[in-house]
């Protein structure tokens, strides 16, 4: 069995793949969770070392949430990255920030609003005239995944999650992995949740934040899919400007 793993993307820019590598090495931290090492990276292509797949358990969960919230934690100098991402095809503004309420209106949502309904955009376009009062207590950039859904969770053969896929890394709120976790789900969240709570709590509100973190990937499947997820987005919007309404 081959001892590596390459990744291809037809059409790629020339980017995309080193932007994966430097995302690699953005969250890589001691003490945080694994990644893949990079054995080559070309215009075409990247070539990481083999994760053997296993099975999700509360075990690794729990190992995970407390890994993730040390990688969280090993803070940043500055909001976004040194170099442009992509969030999935899309290219990702990583242009860098010291205050997080304009990076994120900024580089996450402004730039996945052209071409959607007026009335979406007109629902985003709230939030971000409130951003300052609904982002909560600040905090220092965090290095976080940016694409954390349970399919960039590798659940590994040695007992251990593993994180891939990390071409979205860049310094910014660390309630924002989390949104994206709770978004589409993953294995034992609960538990991996309540791991991460026990090693780096979380500031007050951070459950009505949640639809606000939850409109940058909602805005990117918008983009890239359509249907049903411009309702999403409205309806996150509304949740973020009106938390009792609860979030999905």
């Amino acid at each position: 069995m081959s001892d590596v793993f390459v990744k291809t993307q037809p059409g790629a820019a020339a980017d995309f793949f080193s932007a994966e590598a430097n995302g690699l090495d953005l969250l890589r931290v001691a003490g945080g969770p694994p990644l893949p090492a990079v054995r080559q990276v070309d215009d075409d292509r990247i070539v990481l070392d083999r994760i053997e797949p296993g099975a999700a358990c509360e075990t690794a969960a729990r190992e995970f949430g407390r890994r993730l919230a040390t990688m969280h934690t090993t803070w940043l100098p500055c909001l976004g990255a040194a170099a442009p991402g992509y969030v999935g095809t899309l290219p990702l503004d990583n242009t860098t920030s010291d205050d997080w309420p304009t990076f994120y209106a900024e580089r996450r949502l402004r730039p996945y609003l052209h071409g959607l309904d007026k009335e979406v955009r007109d629902a985003v376009d709230r939030v971000i005239d409130r951003l300052h009062d609904l982002a909560g207590p600040p905090e220092p950039p965090a290095r976080i995944h940016g694409d954390l859904w349970s399919g960039n969770l590798l659940w590994a053969a040695d007992g251990q999650v593993w994180l891939v896929d990390a071409a979205s890394a860049h310094g910014g709120h660390r309630e924002t992995d989390l949104a994206m976790l709770a978004l589409f789900g993953a294995p034992h969240l609960d538990v991996i949740m309540s791991a991460y709570q026990e090693a780096a709590p979380l500031a007050d509100g951070w459950r009505e934040r949640v639809p606000l973190h939850q409109l940058h990937p909602l805005l990117v499947h918008a983009q890239l899919f359509g249907g049903h997820y411009n309702q999403s987005v409205i309806h996150q919007a509304n949740a973020a400007l009106s938390p009792s309404t609860g979030a999905r």
